[in-house]
């Protein structure tokens, strides 16, 4: 009968500590693992966007077509091209910045919303 209560001890010990230990763990390693997963979701929206590969091939003709009209089309194209992609990649940026504030607010957020429900 012993045994059990040095395993409930255990047991109510270990659940005290990771309590406590939550809000350390969530604005150190879990920020900085929410942090590195967000700058991953943006590098593989970069590589899949490529504004800047799009930039780099600007001046150059699309489909062969190397006469006046078919360089000014390639231009324009591109052009559009660029602004569109790099306006997405920054909404996505936006987007990803809000998700990491999301992170960061979260157990605030929670933490307010039950302390105004023990008093109300």
């Amino acid at each position: 009968m012993s045994m059990w209560i040095l395993v409930f001890q255990r047991i109510a010990i270990e659940f005290i500590l990771d309590v406590l230990y939550f809000p350390l763990w969530w604005y150190t390693a879990g920020a900085k693992h929410t942090l590195l997963f967000c700058v991953r979701l943006f590098q593989d929206a970069n590589l899949s966007f490529a504004p800047l590969l799009w930039l780099k091939n600007l001046f150059v003709p699309m489909f062969g077509q190397r006469d006046l009209q078919g360089r000014l089309m390639s231009i324009f194209m591109r052009f559009v091209n660029v602004i569109g992609r790099s306006i997405a990649l920054t909404v996505w940026f936006g987007v990803l910045v809000c998700l990491f504030l999301a992170w960061m607010i979260f157990p605030l957020a929670v933490s307010y919303m039950l302390f105004l429900s023990f008093i109300f």
